[in-house]
């Protein structure tokens, strides 16, 4: 039985080298994809659905993906559809997105496109905001996924990673907070969470995901760490210090090595407390994917705060 299913939009990446003007490193992203691959590490067997281009950020993905043991057996290549790119650059504000993603083949994946019997018989279907953004038939694809799981006892999990730059933020309320309504884990960022629901705290938000139906609820705060909340209990949980130089993916690290630690221990405040960590680590190296930590490193460094604090 495979733990999580991740559909979505993989991209790959070219990352501003800092003091070096007009270079970037290449690399691979998109945010279901580095949260398959964060589960991995934490040693969640994992598999994705959906598409590819037949060009080499496709083939560099199927790489990544063998090396990390993901199954990508239902990720189809498209014969002339690209895969989708993105920039990061880096300033005062933090790090900025641009995108040459119209016509991927991401965006191109429907519902009869679907790995039905793969999402009926796993643990968790992870999903997001920007799975449905990139196309009407990739949204559909990721409400009927979330009704197959459903259907099938399996649990559902989605991101609200909001990007106004695919679709106006009244459409993105709208389909998000339906999609929140089918899941039974809510993993929202508060920049996010603030435009999507109009609130600004973290309680609040908490609440108003956990009043759409969520069983729990696992809010992103930045460097301020995170809360998490179920309808009987909530806590929150402050970062650790690291060297921080690039937080792309930060967020995606956070939803996989949670779904993980979730599946293992059935608890979602050791999930939290667990993923709070992997999720800082991430951002000490540049890219999405390149500093993931491995669940041995994660461990560790709950080690020595534990050590710390002793």
């Amino acid at each position: 039985m495979t733990d999580i299913v991740c559909i979505g939009e993989p991209l790959g990446e070219f990352n501003a080298t800092r003091g070096e003007a007009g270079a970037y490193r290449f690399g691979l992203g998109g945010d279901t994809s580095n949260c398959a691959i964060a589960a991995a590490r934490q040693g969640a067997s994992v598999a994705y659905a959906g598409a590819l281009g037949n060009d080499e950020p496709g083939r560099a993905l199927r790489t990544a993906w063998a090396q990390e043991g993901i199954d990508d057996k239902h990720v189809s290549t498209h014969a002339t559809a690209p895969t989708g790119l993105y920039f990061v650059a880096h300033g005062e504000q933090g790090h900025v997105f641009s995108y040459l993603r119209a016509g991927s083949a991401a965006s191109l994946y429907g519902p009869a496109d679907l790995p039905r019997e793969l999402i009926a018989s796993a643990k968790v279907v992870q999903a997001s905001g920007i799975s449905q953004a990139i196309s009407a038939s990739a949204c559909d694809a990721v409400f009927e996924a979330f009704e197959l799981a459903r259907q099938n006892r399996v649990l559902t999990a989605y991101d609200t990673n909001l990007r106004l730059k695919l679709w106006p933020l009244t459409r993105a309320r709208a389909i998000v907070h339906t999609a929140c309504q089918m899941a039974d884990i809510v993993l929202p960022g508060d920049g996010d969470a603030k435009l999507l629901t109009g609130l600004e705290e973290p309680d609040a938000i908490v609440d108003f995901y956990l009043k759409l139906g969520a069983k729990v609820v696992a809010l992103t705060l930045g460097h301020e760490g995170s809360l998490v909340a179920t309808p009987e209990r909530r806590q929150r949980f402050v970062p650790i210090k690291v060297e921080a130089v690039d937080a792309t993916g930060a967020g995606d690290c956070y939803d996989g090595a949670f779904l993980a630690e979730y599946i293992r221990t059935g608890d979602a405040f050791v999930a939290g407390a667990y993923a709070n960590v992997a999720a800082a680590l991430s951002t000490q190296g540049y890219g999405a994917v390149a500093p993931l930590p491995r669940r041995a490193e994660v461990e560790a460094r709950i080690a020595a705060e534990a050590a710390l604090k002793a």
